[in-house]
């Protein structure tokens, strides 16, 4: 059986990514990213503001609102998330650091895993 290429993983791993946004979230990112990067993974997840969310966060007032609720959406779903950096790589999750930007609409994700990702991948 042939091995993933880093490429193939990164893309199935974006695509898993999109799936539990909307499962999670209600909604899908506009665009996705996905970099493997020697013990990290890192996704660039852009267009995730529901409309609601973009009206909300248009007053100063409420954008830590947005970003406290999307911050503990996004926790709950640890135990998914670990469940797929396990299914596409095979590595067990380490550690989740998050945060996005409600003026931009943009989240970035940053995942430690167990392993050097480089030597996973060719």
């Amino acid at each position: 059986m042939r091995r993933k290429t880093q490429g193939e993983a990164e893309a199935e791993f974006t695509k898993a990514i999109i799936k539990l946004e909307r499962e999670y979230l209600g909604r899908g990112p506009s665009d996705a990213r996905t970099f493997f990067l020697n013990d990290m993974i890192i996704v660039r997840l852009r267009g995730i503001l529901t409309p609601a969310e973009v009206r909300l966060a248009e007053n100063p007032a409420n954008r830590e609102l947005v970003k406290e609720t999307r911050r503990r959406l996004f926790e709950s779903s640890r135990p998914a998330l670990a469940e797929i950096i396990h299914d596409v790589t095979g590595c067990q999750l380490v550690s989740l650091h998050t945060d996005m930007s409600t003026r931009t609409g943009e989240r970035v994700i940053v995942l430690t895993v167990d392993a050097d990702l480089n030597t996973v991948f060719e």
